[in-house]
């Protein structure tokens, strides 16, 4: 079993409709799935340390 099946899963979010936003507002949008994207990178790499270390400790 995979540690992340037991992770609650949430559910995605709709789109946004961009017809409707202002070219300010999605460079905002942007820059804050850009910061959601770093964030998750983020979460992946210390997984994966994780991962490492303990098939290290049990290898």
């Amino acid at each position: 079993m995979d540690t992340d099946d037991l992770e609650p899963q949430k559910s995605k979010a709709g789109q946004k409709d961009l017809d409707e936003m202002s070219i300010e507002a999605i460079e905002e949008y942007i820059q804050d799935l850009k910061n959601e994207i770093k964030r998750a990178e983020a979460a992946i790499s210390t997984k994966q340390s994780a991962r490492a270390g303990a098939d290290a400790f049990f290898n």
